[in-house]
């Protein structure tokens, strides 16, 4: 048998259906409506030629996904590890903190004040860098480790090199921070080490990969339901449905789904700083990257993947960008206040640096390929890590480190 090659001759509408049973829309009586639209494929050999018909979905103006009048849109486990997220990035910046109470919240998924986190199944450390490499969930671990152990025990000393505690910029209006003996302020390196290593990871690398995708999507064609939505009576939504949904959920979770602000109450992770990189980098990116989750839900319900998997890449893309421009920022902006004599400040941009460049291993360029290896982003760790760690760098030194990223990422400084 002979492989058939592709070649789109013309487009021609075929049929407008309204799959009232699929969908209903967000305006009462609206309908999810499928365009079939018409290609002709060329057989190498003889003259043969036959049609099919290639859905294209019409999206919704919003990410709101109907079936018989009741939402199929549903990502409650990704609404409660943003909040956990959120509840330990307080954690470890407190000196009322244990060992044993972060691990138990990090790790377990218990322990924490707000009841309702608690006793759910759901848990940060076991979605932090689980599509990445083993080296990376150790690197949190030893994270909180530290910081019990040596700045916790310090809190009400005066930080100095190679000594952790309390650091105080001069002025009328100071920053004060909580250090180790390398000037890491550990609330900002563990939350911004979140951003990829958890939030971007579960997007990027999980939930809308082809693979996690495809692993439903001979339940997606044969419209099998494996999910419940809540107020469904009976299961209504397709594995491949909600795996895109919990994709969205990752960046939208403590937001409003169906008409986003961004900078989210309470959220501190991806959402927070798509909303700084909307404002200033590259204004439209918020849109691109919401408007790519309407269209991709939209096509798994009309079981395009080849257009599923074209907004997945613009998702991936777009928000690889968010860790790229913040980890060069963070870097020029800790060497600026250096320089400047302030160094509680550089301290906290430097730690946010830290863990934004931790996060570009979870990244995904245009090839598929991350901006770093793991052993690149290592390599440039090592090197904020070496001596006394931020206490030796200069504004030369965090520079050069920034320019490594831009070059990497082809980010604008």
């Amino acid at each position: 048998m002979k492989k058939i090659n592709l070649i789109l001759i013309l487009s021609i509408l075929l049929t407008i259906s309204c799959a009232k049973d699929e969908y209903d829309g967000p305006a009462a009586g609206a309908s999810y409506i499928v365009k079939e639209v018409q290609v002709v494929q060329t057989v190498p050999g003889p003259e043969v030629t036959v049609t099919v018909n290639v859905p294209t979905p019409i999206p919704p103006p919003d990410y709101d996904f109907n079936r018989k009048g009741i939402s199929t849109v549903y990502y409650d486990g990704q609404t409660k590890r943003l909040k956990m997220a959120a509840a330990l990035g307080a954690a470890m910046n407190s000196n009322s903190s244990t060992k044993e109470g972060i691990t138990n919240m990090f790790n377990n998924g218990e322990g924490f004040s707000d009841a309702t986190l608690n006793g759910t199944g759901k848990k940060v450390g076991n979605k932090t860098a689980a599509y990445g490499s083993a080296t990376v969930k150790p690197q949190f671990d030893g994270w909180i480790t530290d910081f019990v152990d040596n700045v916790i025990p310090a809190w009400n000393d005066n930080a100095s090199k190679g000594v952790p505690g309390k650091y105080t910029d001069p002025g009328t209006d100071p920053r004060s921070v909580y250090v180790n003996k390398q000037g890491k302020e550990y609330n900002q390196v563990f939350m911004k080490g979140l951003i990829g290593g958890m939030a971007a990871d579960q997007i990027i690398n999980g939930y809308l990969s082809k693979t996690k995708l495809d692993t439903g999507k001979a339940d997606n064609d044969s419209g099998v339901f494996g999910y419940k939505s809540p107020g469904a009576a009976e299961n209504n939504v397709t594995k491949m449905e909600h795996y895109w949904d919990e994709g969205f959920g990752y960046l939208y979770g403590l937001d409003d789904q169906t008409n986003p602000q961004l900078g989210a109450s309470g959220d501190v992770l991806l959402n927070k700083y798509l909303k700084k990189i909307e404002a200033s980098d590259e204004p439209g990116i918020a849109k691109k990257i919401y408007d790519a989750f309407i269209m991709g839900r939209a096509a798994i319900t009309a079981k395009n993947y080849t257009l599923r998997d074209e907004q997945a890449k613009i998702i991936k893309v777009e928000l690889s960008k968010v860790i790229a421009y913040k980890a060069s920022y963070y870097m020029r902006s800790g060497g600026d206040k250096i320089t400047a004599g302030k160094w509680a400040d550089a301290f906290h941009a430097l730690s946010e640096g830290y863990g934004f460049i931790l996060s570009l291993q979870f990244t995904q360029k245009e090839d598929g390929s991350p901006y770093m290896t793991n052993a690149e982003v290592n390599a440039i760790l090592a090197e904020l890590d070496a001596g006394d760690g931020f206490w030796d760098h200069t504004e030369a030194t965090l520079d050069a480190i920034a320019q490594k990223i831009e070059t990497a990422t082809g980010v604008p400084n």
